[in-house]
């Protein structure tokens, strides 16, 4: 298990160094965000990797502490796990006991083991160890059901090779085959964390053997699974599609509605009731929402605002208003922050070896 947890945290950081080249490259490219899976206000590309990146990280700093905090050596514990035998074999020499357990665990490659045990250690462990492992999916599953749906909206995508076939029925289809593969593993590796639970529950005082079998299983499935959801994700994030054009398209369709409350603050600024304003906007909001639900027409509500005398004095503004960077916030600010604070931190910089 220790091994096993050194070679995913290997993993998650190349697929956290992936996500900090993407996060650093979209920084500053507006996109729509959502909430309630609706348009609300716009992020930027890098901003939302960065929420990404974000999980993987944890899941990289729970792993680490995993392996260096709870995985220990069971030692030289005997049949119900108290030395009994080797204190007999060492004629009642506590020492020669307690010496014999450190040089066996040493001569394991441990540094730390347990002072207490049953006939095993503690099937608690296994159960600490799959949950971090399990994080993973969850992690995994977010990140390629983002992609499946940005991809639904010719946003983003994943690699698609020359001659990759994307439907076996529709030739056009450019089905995120990789990223639902994803989901369907972390899906199974989540569902994981039940067993080793159960199995530790259910080890009657210093141990029965309803654990091995089960065990055997699970933990080897856990971390396989862990394994290609990793190497795929890499993969994918190597090889992400940014299409820049359609997601200015989605933005400025959307930009209108989202633009008039800084309309209305334009309007106060020059002078204008507050109320009276926002009567006028909410009017209009309607009429043009009205035109794109029912009619499937384009967003006409800034064609309204500057065909309206009521707005005039700030008719001359609304190039200014309508800058989709005037509505991402501190997104790019925050992206450099989190990576430069978070990111490029000695903990992914250990890893320098085994990334790109």
């Amino acid at each position: 298990m220790r091994e096993g947890c050194r070679l995913l945290s290997r993993k998650l950081a190349q697929c956290c160094s992936a996500l900090s080249t993407i996060a650093l490259q979209y920084k500053d490219i507006p996109q729509l965000g959502y909430t309630h899976y609706q348009p609300a206000q716009l992020t930027t590309v890098g901003k939302r990797a960065c929420l990404w990146l974000q999980d993987f990280l944890m899941d990289l700093q729970l792993l680490e502490d995993t392996e260096s905090n709870y995985i220990r050596f069971r030692g030289v514990k005997g049949t119900t796990g108290t030395q009994a035998s080797f204190l007999e074999l060492f004629n009642g020499d506590h020492e020669k006991v307690e010496e014999l357990d450190r040089k066996v665990s040493e001569k394991a490659g441990f540094t730390s083991k347990f002072t207490i045990t049953g006939q095993t250690y503690t099937r608690k462990l296994d159960s600490v160890v799959i949950n971090a492992v399990a994080g993973i999916g969850s992690t995994v599953n977010k990140l390629c059901t983002d992609i499946r749906l940005l991809a639904s909206m010719k946003e983003i995508e994943e690699p698609f090779e020359k001659k990759q076939i994307g439907s076996s029925a529709m030739p056009y289809k450019r089905n995120p085959m990789r990223s639902e593969r994803c989901c369907s593993l972390a899906r199974h590796l989540m569902s994981l964390t039940a067993s080793p639970l159960a199995t530790h529950s259910h080890q009657w005082f210093e141990r029965t053997l309803d654990d091995s079998a089960n065990r055997r299983i699970v933990l080897a499935e856990a971390f396989l699974t862990a394994d290609i959801l990793l190497n795929t994700t890499h993969n994918i994030l190597n090889g992400l599609v940014v299409y820049r054009k359609v997601i200015e398209k989605h933005v400025l369709e959307e930009l209108p509605f989202m633009a008039t409350e800084n309309v209305l603050m334009s309007m106060v600024k020059q002078g204008a009731n507050r109320q009276d304003c926002h009567e006028k906007l909410r009017v209009l909001s309607q009429e043009a929402g009205r035109e794109v639900k029912q009619f499937g027409r384009n967003n006409d509500m800034m064609e309204r605002i500057k065909s309206d005398e009521y707005f005039s004095p700030i008719h001359s503004l609304l190039s200014d208003i309508l800058n989709p960077a005037n509505f991402t916030g501190r997104a790019p600010q925050q992206v450099e922050k989190f990576l430069e604070e978070e990111v490029k931190t000695e903990n992914l910089r250990k890893y320098s070896e085994h990334l790109d």
